[in-house]
């Protein structure tokens, strides 16, 4: 039987965000199975900002749209974010060195097959719709999300 891992993506924050799919990449490339578990701010990171809607939203849920990063090329750094600049500088940094960015991660997940969820509290406080996030997201609640992770043999939480 093959290992699996289980990453709880809690962070809305490039590096973070950077770090858990440079993390759930690798694994996938020595045959490990993996999970990812979107709550909250981590949602961000699965947000499809083309399919982004105000429709039939609360005022809150609107305003939340409206404030914070439309998809995973807007979340700021996690230090030293100085209004963006800081991600820009990052980023800059990373061509320098030919490391890929992380739309380049989050797009070599899927092609991968590393399976995304979405805590479906969190989907729903947020005021997200599904059709807003990544087709590949499946909404699922904590109970069920605990099951894969109690069955993996390693979970992170980032």
């Amino acid at each position: 039987m093959g290992k699996k891992m289980n990453l709880l993506m809690f962070s809305g924050e490039y590096d973070k965000a950077m770090a858990g799919l440079i993390l759930a990449n690798a694994a996938r490339d020595i045959d490990v199975e993996v999970t990812m578990f979107f709550s909250f701010w981590g949602l961000f990171l699965v947000r499809d900002p083309e399919k982004m809607s105000l429709e039939d939203k609360t005022i809150y849920e609107k305003l939340m749209d409206v404030i914070t990063p439309k998809g995973p090329q807007q979340l700021p750094l996690s230090h030293l974010n100085f209004s963006g600049l800081g991600r820009i500088m990052l980023e800059e940094m990373m061509e320098d060195q030919g490391a890929p960015k992380l739309i380049h991660f989050l797009k070599g997940a899927r092609k991968k097959n590393i399976k995304f969820y979405a805590c479906k509290l969190s989907v729903d406080i947020m005021g997200f719709k599904p059709e807003e996030l990544l087709p590949e997201v499946e909404i699922i609640d904590a109970a069920t999300y605990l099951k894969d992770a109690l069955e993996s043999d390693m979970q992170l939480f980032i």
